[in-house]
């Protein structure tokens, strides 16, 4: 695991700089952090479904706070100020940006969800045929409808 050597909140453009002391370097934008947050308000308490979040486009970081020396707690401007972004998490996110993006988009889609709107249907809880992936499902890249 790799230790941050550099987090930056961008303020403007609504993102977190985070770069790495093995020389990586990101740009995540704070509605990606946090609608992949990792609490257990999103993720559930039991490892269970990940939470479909909607109207976040807009949401920004007000406080970026140390954990030790193996984390940040990220405060939104949403309210949202729970789970704990650990270094090895970051990186995660950060390698899986690309494809969870695109599925979370695709899942807005198929609940009839939006970036905009804080609605959140039914369906999205796991009402129905239409259960959210697991986290693991999304590592793993299947996804059974």
């Amino acid at each position: 695991m790799s230790v941050p050597t550099r987090i930056v909140h961008h303020k403007k453009r609504c993102s977190l700089e985070v770069g790495f002391a093995d020389g990586s370097q990101f740009d995540l934008p704070c509605e990606y952090l946090r609608v992949f947050s990792p609490s257990a308000e999103v993720r559930g308490h039991g490892g269970g479904e990940p939470m479909l979040v909607g109207g976040k486009r807009l949401v920004n970081i007000v406080a970026v706070e140390p954990v030790g020396r193996y984390a940040v707690r990220l405060r939104f401007d949403d309210g949202h100020d729970t789970g704990l972004y650990t270094w090895s998490g970051l990186q995660e996110l950060a390698a899986q940006h690309e494809a969870w993006w695109a599925r979370y988009l695709e899942r807005l889609a198929e609940h009839g969800m939006s970036r905009d709107s804080a609605v959140t249907k039914l369906s999205a809880l796991g009402a129905g045929k239409h259960a959210p992936p697991t986290i693991d499902a999304l590592k793993a890249g299947v996804h059974k409808p």
